[in-house]
């Protein structure tokens, strides 16, 4: 059998924010796949790099006064040090805005071009009137052109997963001024995606994809594949198109080059052949780990790219689904918006690797962080089964027995038995399903403890004259331990080198062929591992609660409003009892009327890190489409009230008297979405 040769990547994080616990499912399960292939000898290379172009970054450097490049540079540093107290291990961990990625992106371009697949044209943009700016497709929000779906970005929809483009989308407004975008021409460059219809169809059902993304893709391919703009105008932090002076590569078409000057960038550092693995004729493997949100992008565009460019294709794209956090989308009102340095302030990184594995599998639905489960889980397997084992066995032979094995293997059979399930565990983790994997592992370390439990080395321990059986439970029992912490060595690495260090053996490798610690000296056993306490989850989601506090560039005053009183309140209230409303600005993004109601609209706001249904009695004073991309006040933690109507989540706030004398806030005076009144 020939040696697999591997290359891995990670989708890129945006260098616009901090890494946060949905980002970390996609990192952990690249991170244990790629330790199971090294462990098992395959010489396999993770690369992966921060993605650093386009109109956010340049927004939010403008925001903190400092240009482009330093705040990538410091994202970029904080990004790194988080992957890496996660223990997930990159190879080479670069940036977009680097020089072979600017290389790589102007060659791919230029070969498409000469190939006759870019084409050229003057198109209608949308043109922030406020920021005189053209809007990228990030910056402007509607409802989706193909399902209706409300909130969606310029670019595709998180609902139904089309693409379109931003002038397509209905009802739209400027995320950045509140504005309603005009249009204006500018000259585009595009991509003909269409010249790789049949190439497309061909390699999305030849095994590269999961069955589910197949399936979706084929739906998309009937459904006639679009032209792809991929220029942007000016202003734009990015790589000039090399033909096109004042247009810009638009941040999609260069951040899945970033994998390809990643790893350009290692094979410099390691004397490595580039082009053995990027070749058109490449025999290595290559596996992109995505979200599913952006399959359309990596499997339908980067590997047309790719073919169109004569490089090679990828072996596999594996996408996963999304993190929810007790069963709900993660929320910043609610606390579980939590980033991983706040996770990691307070609990064992490892916890989340072994809980992301326990649930994961090679399919793309979404995973669910149950706090509740998760301490459970943790404290019954990790704490309870596994690392119990050794605290259980290691006392009698650093007492009894200087810390030295038995020289006899009692229990072969069973020995023998954990490692034949080597290869079913092996099988797992290989087919990326990481909690069948999980589950076999526990079922061997019930079955440890099942051994030490039915010769309870405790009794035996009190009789005379049974040393030697006393010696060769306990030692047996480490044996078995040393095997479980083998398998799980992917998933929690530094409990596994902890291990390594307690046993006195080198790094293990993959447990196929393992022999029995026979008169073996090992070390003093130190607790390897504590319970996860209630109080810790606690924190971490009051600390995650801080996230809506207003950060520096949000430090704009509200304008000088006074409460609108329709009726007499009957008393007064005490001022703890006013300070537990949580009163946010929100943006309206869609008004409608209701059918049967004279007084109500119903409004979808924005309050920062959701969208809400309300009903507003504001019908006297506005017009629906008067109301749209407006700002005004809410309160987010009233309790959903069910009408006849629906269920409202929440209650506007307005200024004035009443009737056709009802205000809310304009788009332009200064407040922004999300933001906490105090």
């Amino acid at each position: 059998m020939s040696e697999r040769k591997i290359l891995v990547t990670s989708a890129l994080p945006y260098a616009n924010g901090p890494i946060h616990l949905g980002h970390l499912v996609e990192y952990i399960q690249t991170d244990i796949w790629v330790r199971f292939q090294k462990q098992r000898g395959n010489p396999c290379y993770f690369v992966c790099a921060d993605d650093t172009h386009g109109t956010p970054i340049m927004l939010k450097a403008d925001r903190e006064g400092i240009t482009p490049e330093q705040l990538i540079a410091k994202v970029g540093k904080e990004h790194l040090a988080d992957f890496t107290e996660f223990g997930v291990a990159f190879d080479n961990y670069h940036s977009t805005h680097s020089e072979e990625n600017r290389t790589f992106s102007s060659l791919i371009y230029e070969r498409l071009r000469d190939a006759g697949h870019i084409s050229s044209r003057t198109i209608t943009q949308a043109f922030d009137p406020v920021k005189n700016m053209f809007l990228s497709d990030r910056f402007i929000k509607g409802e989706c052109p193909k399902c209706g779906a409300h909130d969606q970005y310029g670019d595709s929809c998180e609902a139904c997963g089309a693409t379109y483009a931003p002038t397509e989308l209905k009802n739209a407004v400027s995320t950045i001024s509140g504005a309603k975008p005009v249009d204006k021409d500018s000259v585009h460059y595009f991509f003909n995606l269409a010249d790789f219809t049949d190439m497309l169809r061909t390699w999305t059902s030849a095994g590269h994809l999961q069955p589910e993304v197949r399936n979706k893709l084929a739906e998309w391919l009937d459904g006639g594949l679009q032209q792809w703009d991929i220029s942007r105008d000016a202003p734009y932090f990015g790589f000039e198109i090399p033909d096109a002076p004042g247009k810009y590569f638009y941040v999609w078409l260069d951040a899945p080059i970033g994998y390809m000057a990643s790893f350009k960038n290692f094979c410099s550092k390691q004397n490595l052949n580039f082009d053995e693995f990027w070749a058109q004729d490449s025999s290595t493997e290559l596996y992109h780990f995505i979200g599913k949100d952006i399959i359309y992008f990596h499997a339908l565009f980067w590997p047309a790219m790719l073919s169109g460019a004569k490089f090679r294709t990828p072996t596999a794209i594996f996408a996963h689904g999304f993190l929810t956090v007790n069963g709900e989308k993660m929320s910043k009102s609610r606390g579980t918006f939590i980033t991983a340095r706040t996770y990691l302030d307070h609990l064992n990184p490892e916890y989340l690797r072994y809980y992301f594995a326990a649930k994961l599998s090679a399919g793309v639905d979404d995973i669910d962080l149950n706090f509740d489960d998760f301490s459970q889980r943790v404290n019954s397997d990790l704490v309870g089964k596994v690392v119990n084992i050794a605290s259980r066995c290691s006392g009698f032979i650093s007492k009894r027995f200087e810390n030295t094995l038995s020289v006899n293997c009692s229990e072969p059979a069973l020995f023998q038995e954990f490692i034949n399930a080597n290869v079913t565990i092996a099988e797992f983790y290989e087919a990326r399903e990481f909690g069948k994997a999980m589950r076999e592992i526990m079922a061997l370390a019930d079955k440890a403890n099942q051994f030490i439990d039915e010769k309870k080395p405790w009794l035996i321990a009190k009789q005379e004259g049974n040393e030697a059986e006393l010696h060769d439970v306990c030692s047996m029992g480490i044996n078995l331990f040393r095997l479980l912490t083998g398998f799980l060595k992917p998933v929690i690495p530094a409990l596994a080198t902890e291990v390594e260090i307690f046993l006195n053996i080198n790094p293990q490798v993959w447990p196929a062929n393992t022999q029995a610690l026979l008169n073996h000296k090992i070390n003093d056993f130190k607790p390897l591992m504590t319970r996860v306490e209630a109080d810790k989850i606690a924190a971490i989601i009051e600390a995650s609660k801080e996230n809506l506090e207003k950060t520096p560039d949000q430090q704009t005053q509200l304008p000088n409003i006074k409460a609108a009183i329709f009726e007499p309140i009957a008393e007064s209230i005490q001022f703890d009892d006013f300070a537990k409303l949580d009163l946010r600005i929100a943006k309206i993004i869609k008004a409608d009327h209701i059918d049967g109601s004279d007084k109500l609209l119903q409004l979808t706001v924005d309050i920062g890190d959701e969208t809400r249904n309300i009903f507003a009695g504001i019908k006297s004073a506005y017009a629906p489409e008067a109301l749209e991309g407006k700002l005004t006040l809410v309160i987010a933690n009233l309790a959903p009230r069910k009408m006849r109507f629906g269920t409202s989540e929440g209650m506007v706030l307005a200024a004035g008297p009443g009737g056709k004398d009802i205000w809310i806030l304009s788009p332009d005076e200064g407040a922004i979405a999300g933001m906490r009144v105090k």
